[in-house]
């Protein structure tokens, strides 16, 4: 079995006001006292993820949050995760309190889900304390899909999951090797040597490769770097595709004739990631960098930073080097972007192996939105190492825009 990680899953974020059985509802949904529970107010004050088996639609994440209303400056910044966590979410579920009527917050609410265009569905709690007839009108108004549940009885949880289950999103991130192989393509699959993988273990990603390419009834041929002649000499013919690490394409291509399709494995994650197209375009700024011109490397996790770190050391060298340009390089590490966006001129991204796809989607958008160009650490490391336009070929909308790139 393939482990699921928790950017690969759909994230459900649960959303009300306080007090209105947010954590009590993430309890019934589970089946499990994953978020505490009390009367007062305000009891959860840091965002509760919980990895869940929503059956029969798959594994996702449930998210509970602070709610909308919190008060104080603590409170506002709870808020401002809270809304956080809705920009990278999936899918929502906004929990009423059944007494009540519709509050600004909640309206507020409704409308920046809309905005994000974000599917959610309405649950009116606390049914066991009777249904206020205005709520109802005004959901009706507002032509909200809702569902009448009572946590403390468990009635309509079932029935909410079925719905959740037909309005939560198909997988709809892009594929790693599965469009780019048929039945019966041999691919070889050059693995690096990394010395910070324990020993006898695959990265997560190549582990997907291999069973997307098996999926699709190809051969798949692992090897190392150095028994790469050895492989190629010992198949009948050649390889249909051969994927490598950005670090040694150059060597390797030197030994695999050019007819044969060649990929790196940082384009390929940079391709299911984020959009490869717009990633290759902004290739073309890295030309136009001039003496004094900022560029910013966000890196989403913190590590303990090694003499060959790729975010810190390496890109900023690789650029200064290319461009002989003196160049302001800031770095930053966490879930946001800075607020002086527009000053960069060029946005080096790490691979967002910790966010969901719409969450690295949500980032880049920002950039374009001012107009700031964006490559992936996968990508200049391809193009640093001479891979590109080469290790393209494989992907025609990407080829096509490196065409473009080249003839400006």
């Amino acid at each position: 079995m393939i482990m699921i990680v928790d950017s690969s899953r759909p994230h459900i974020a649960v959303v009300g006001r306080r007090n209105v059985g947010k954590s009590l509802l993430v309890n019934s949904l589970l089946e499990q006292n994953v978020s505490l529970v009390s009367d007062i107010a305000g009891t959860t004050t840091d965002a509760v993820k919980t990895r869940y088996e929503l059956l029969p639609y798959g594994p996702v994440v449930i998210v509970d949050t602070a709610g909308i209303d919190d008060e104080g400056e603590l409170g506002r910044q709870r808020i401002t995760e809270t809304i956080k966590i809705l920009s990278s979410s999936d899918f929502a579920l906004v929990v009423l309190d059944a007494r009540e009527t519709l509050q600004s917050k909640e309206l507020e609410l409704f409308a920046y889900l809309d905005k994000l265009q974000i599917n959610y569905i309405v649950a009116v709690n606390k049914i066991e304390f009777g249904v206020n007839p205005v709520l109802l009108e005004e959901l009706k108004e507002l032509r909200m899909t809702h569902f009448e549940v009572s946590c403390k009885e468990k009635a309509g949880i079932e029935e909410l999951k079925r719905r959740m289950i037909r309005l939560l999103p198909e997988d709809d991130e892009p594929p790693l090797v599965k469009d780019i192989v048929k039945q019966g393509d041999v691919v070889v699959m050059v693995i690096p040597t990394d010395y910070t993988l324990p020993n006898r273990k695959l990265i997560l990603s190549q582990v997907h490769m291999i069973r997307e390419a098996l999926d699709e009834n190809a051969v798949i041929t692992v090897c190392r770097e150095k028994e790469l002649v050895s492989t190629l000499n010992n198949l009948k013919a050649y390889p249909d595709l051969v994927i490598v690490d950005s670090n040694s394409v150059t060597r390797i291509a030197e030994d695999i004739p050019a007819k044969i399709r060649l990929t790196t494995f940082s384009l390929i994650i940079a391709r299911h990631r984020g959009d490869l197209p717009l990633f290759i375009k902004g290739l073309r700024k890295i030309d136009g960098l001039k003496n004094g011109d900022k560029v910013l490397i966000a890196e989403v996790c913190s590590h303990h930073t090694q003499e060959d770190d790729i975010g810190t050391v390496k890109i900023p060298k690789w650029l200064r080097s290319y461009t002989k340009k003196e160049l302001h390089i800031d770095i930053i590490h966490g879930n946001d972007l800075p607020d002086n966006l527009s000053e960069y001129k060029l946005v080096v991204h790490c691979g967002g192996c910790l966010l969901t796809h719409r969450a690295l989607q949500t980032r880049i958008n920002e950039a374009k939105l001012m107009d700031v160009p964006v490559v992936t650490y996968g990508v200049i490391t391809s193009f640093m190492h001479g891979a590109i336009p080469r290790a393209l070929v494989p992907f025609a909308d990407a080829f096509s825009e490196w065409g473009k790139v080249k003839s400006k």
